[in-house]
């Protein structure tokens, strides 16, 4: 009689713990702003399942989808106002709940060292107090932005030419003359097809994801400003986490910037891969080549100066080479 009251405590006590850890495990829902095919997200799974194998009874990770879920430039809201706990965007996807978020594409340090020198803590002071959002880790870097086009320019000047844009790179196309149209990703073949739009912007890679090469006869080098795309966290759910989960979180977060060296690697096989698929690369002599960057990020920084001078002013130093 006493060893089975003993096995009953012993049970009752193991079920007392489980039932209590399990209190302790939270599930976030993730929604991305990017479509499930493309290789943004495709990047993000083997993360979320590691996420989840490892977090059992700490925290798991619900990922709901990606604009079948929510429309692009409405993950941003859904995050600050808690209908969803985490995202992965881009700023540029997010500028009608903060234009700051836009500022992200002028970081020219990595993210590794953006955590050391306080830009990472800089994005967070103005991301919380703004936008309701923890800003939780970038997971693309090295993906600079092109002009693609389906007309031949011999110059960087895009007089004539309507072009597909993001807040990203509006005023910049528009200091090269374009006629700049906005529509989201889903809408860039069909607007390619009709002759709606000459051109478009977007980052090194991905065209391929979205079918836009059979549309695309040139792209213009060099790259300017990098293509963010980070997890963001709503900042109320952030807060509830408790401090185990929030460490393991963390940890988690480190890990996938750790693999961050594989885009540059991936930006020269989509290179190769574009001009196969017969994307001829327009490229400018050394001194124009110089003067094109300049003024990307010139353009860009006095937008941002205007847009928010001390925030700006703040970002600044912590983005730029030294």
């Amino acid at each position: 009689m006493k060893a089975s009251i003993h096995k009953l405590a012993a049970f009752l006590l193991a079920a007392g713990f489980v039932a209590g850890a399990a209190a302790q495990e939270t599930t976030l829902r993730l929604v991305s702003a990017f479509t499930e095919n493309g290789i943004y997200v495709q990047r993000l799974q083997p993360w979320i399942n590691k996420v989840n194998a490892e977090g059992k009874g700490v925290l798991q990770i619900n990922f709901i989808g990606g604009p079948k879920a929510i429309p692009p430039f409405e993950v941003g809201n859904a995050v600050k106002t808690g209908v969803v706990d985490m995202a992965l965007n881009t700023g540029a996807f997010y500028t009608n709940v903060m234009p700051e978020a836009d500022f992200l594409k002028l970081t020219q340090v990595p993210v590794a060292e953006q955590r050391k020198n306080g830009a990472f803590d800089a994005i967070n002071k103005v991301w919380n107090e703004k936008a309701n959002m923890q800003y939780l880790a970038r997971m693309v870097e090295n993906q600079p932005f092109h002009i693609y086009t389906t007309k031949k320019v011999d110059k960087a000047d895009l007089a004539g030419l309507k072009i597909r844009i993001t807040p990203v790179y509006r005023d910049f196309f528009q200091a090269l003359n374009a006629t700049v149209i906005t529509t989201p990703p889903g809408e860039v073949y069909t607007a390619l097809e009709r002759g709606v739009v000459d051109g478009y912007g977007w980052p090194i890679g991905g065209i391929f994801d979205l079918n836009w090469q059979e549309k695309t006869k040139f792209r213009i080098d060099p790259g300017f400003y990098d293509a963010e795309v980070s997890l963001v966290m709503n900042l109320a759910a952030h807060r509830k986490l408790t401090q185990p989960q929030r460490d393991y979180l963390q940890k988690q977060l480190l890990a996938l910037e750790a693999e961050n060296s594989f885009w540059a690697k991936y930006t020269a096989e989509e290179m190769a891969r574009q001009e196969k698929a017969g994307i001829q690369t327009i490229k400018f002599d050394a001194a124009a080549t110089k003067a094109f960057i300049d003024k990307a990020y010139q353009i860009a920084w006095s937008s941002a100066e205007k847009q928010s001078p001390e925030i700006a002013a703040r970002f600044k130093p912590l983005f730029a080479h030294k």
